[in-house]
């Protein structure tokens, strides 16, 4: 619009003192006086319409009309055989219209012309030549009908090139909508992120900064970053060059991400920094655009998540060795009550023994040693000597067999304790060294922490191992998943009403052959479905008195040995089925 009333102020001053220079200076006619003083009063309602005009309708129509009716009055009083029609000025009012006034507009103005100029003009020509004045020119009427479809010509060149331009006009209006709302929305994450943002040109020189790092600056450095200088970072030496290297490395279409540390008055601080170059015109890089976010709360977390992993591993570990120990105990405790028994009876053997009975037929015969024959044959004592010590050695032979056998017992019952106190011996080394064990082995030894327990309370033990070659795994770790593992089945067991007590164990290849699967099902009390995906989270537990710690930190356990624990159920009362998948290759 700025355009177009431009350029109709431009051609009603350029019309009107032409159009009063006609009037005071070149001689004419009343009619062409009253004419051209028509055409300056529109030009001059031109001039003050469009001052103050909202719409250019109305003063570009009253510049069309005025100087459309001063080019065919001046036609009208050339020479009548000159081809008015056909000069050049037409043209450019044809096109001056339609761009002022539109297509529609614009075709009343070119068919004014064509009317006045190429039908009226020729019309008035024909008559004075008949008034005999010179015969007409025979290219006369053709010429007059050529440049009427040369002005039409114009206009509708015109008006394909002003609806071209205008719909080219709306698009990049449009175009540019969207990109002042783009950049306000850029602007607003711009200017409202907590991240700090800042981009520099080819020097090295600061193009933007955000407000976010605008404060961090005057926070901990107490400065203001000032455009178009150096970003100032405070920096080693070692630093500085670092920093040249990923610039230039920016500059060369590279993008970088990378933590590091700066310091700030008494404490330090950690930025997570992302450098992207900036692309231009033709894919050319014109800057790099930096952005940084402070991670040091982040980071203090993860050093204190890591201190409470290891705490936990600490603790984990802590309380496997008291499972362990708890079934080292209770199984020396049972034996004990073994070795207790045996000795009883070995106690009650030696009291009840008949060796006394020996010491007397001795002392019989010590007596009569001089007439020994004659006291086994003529004396009733003698005579009955012979039997009770045949008696008395039989009773002897059993009372010994009695005694051997207590004391093969209490041999077992030892050689059980040494084996129980040497497998938690072999087990209580310091977790993290990797060895080749055989899985069913590892799993006999656990079981046989717990064997007592098992047999005291009825339960089955169903074993399932496939033939697998010895794996490398840390024995500590994976025995304190087992010593759990059965630990919980064997309390699932002695809750449930289930008479037939049955724990399954089994061991075999995973179906792409890859990990190794182990999984301890019993049929006892079973899993709620709700509780199911809570069974491995810290704190959560079933029992009454447990601690919900022993399958998180197995769980975790797992998972440090690149296995997983999982968990299923066909719910309450139909058992649980715990899986251990571990990697057939270790590290």
């Amino acid at each position: 619009m700025h355009a177009r009333s431009r350029v109709m102020m431009a051609a009603a001053c350029i019309m009107a003192p032409f159009t009063l220079l006609f009037l005071l200076a070149a001689p004419h006619s009343v009619t062409s006086a009253s004419v051209g003083s028509v055409a300056l009063l529109l030009y001059l309602g031109t001039l003050a319409l469009t001052r103050r005009a909202t719409s250019l309708t109305t003063p570009a129509t009253l510049l069309c009309l005025g100087m459309s009716v001063a080019f065919i009055a001046g036609a009208f009083s050339l020479d009548g055989t000159t081809y008015a029609s056909t000069h050049a000025v037409h043209m450019m009012l044809a096109a001056l219209s339609v761009y002022l006034l539109g297509p529609r507009r614009g075709l009343f103005i070119t068919l004014l012309l064509i009317l006045g100029l190429g039908i009226l003009r020729p019309l008035h020509h024909v008559e004075v030549s008949r008034g005999g004045v010179s015969p007409p020119d025979p290219f006369y009427w053709p010429m007059h009908l050529f440049a009427s479809f040369a002005l039409l010509g114009a206009w509708a060149l015109s008006s394909f090139n002003g609806t071209e331009r205008d719909e080219a006009q709306e698009r990049l209006e449009r175009t540019l909508d969207e990109l002042r709302d783009n950049e306000g929305k850029l602007s607003s994450v711009f200017e409202s992120t907590d991240d700090m943002l800042s981009s520099i040109d080819l020097q090295g020189r600061l193009l933007t900064a955000n407000p976010a790092l605008r404060e961090m600056y005057r926070k901990r450095y107490g400065q203001e970053l000032v455009l178009g200088q150096p970003l100032p970072i405070p920096m080693t030496p070692e630093n500085i060059r670092l920093w040249e290297q990923r610039i230039v490395q920016a500059f060369s279409g590279q993008r970088m991400r990378f933590e590091e540390e700066y310091e700030a008055g008494a404490g330090h601080y950690v930025l997570d920094i992302r450098l992207s170059p900036i692309r231009g015109a033709g894919g050319r890089i014109t800057g790099v655009t930096i952005v940084s976010r402070d991670i040091t709360a982040r980071k203090e977390a993860e050093s204190r998540m890591g201190e409470m992993h290891r705490t936990l591993m600490d603790v984990s570990r802590q309380a496997g060795m008291a499972e362990i120990a708890t079934g080292v105990l209770h199984n020396v405790g049972n034996t004990l009550n073994s070795i207790n028994v045996s000795t009883g009876v070995l106690a009650d053997t030696l009291r009840k023994s008949h060796v006394a009975g020996l010491a007397r037929a001795t002392s019989l015969m010590r007596e009569h040693t001089t007439e020994l024959g004659t006291f086994l044959t003529t004396d009733p004592q003698g005579q009955k000597l012979p039997a009770y010590l045949f008696a008395l050695s039989q009773q002897l032979q059993e009372e010994r067999d009695a005694m051997s056998q207590e004391v093969r017992a209490l041999s077992q019952s030892v050689e059980h304790i040494k084996s129980i106190i040497g497998m938690q011996q072999k087990h209580a080394r310091v977790a993290g060294s990797q060895e080749q064990l055989s899985i069913p082995q590892l799993i006999d030894e656990a079981l046989r922490l717990h064997a007592i327990s098992f047999e005291r309370l009825g339960i089955a033990i169903e074993r399932d191992y496939a033939q697998l070659a010895p794996i490398l795994v840390d024995r500590h770790k994976l025995l304190q998943i087992l010593v759990n593992l059965l630990s919980n089945a064997r309390h699932a067991l002695l809750e449930s009403e289930q008479r037939d007590k049955r724990l399954t164990i089994r061991v075999q290849p995973s179906p792409e052959g890859k990990n190794l699967l182990i999984q301890v099902a019993d049929n006892g009390q079973g899993i709620a479905p709700e509780h199911l995906p809570r069974m491995f989270t810290l704190g959560f537990t079933t029992k009454k008195t447990g601690h919900g710690f022993g399958l998180h930190m197995s769980a975790l356990t797992a998972t440090e040995m690149k296995g997983r624990l999982t968990c299923t159920s066909p719910g309450p009362g139909q058992g649980a089925t715990f899986t251990l998948e571990l990697p057939m290759k270790g590290p």
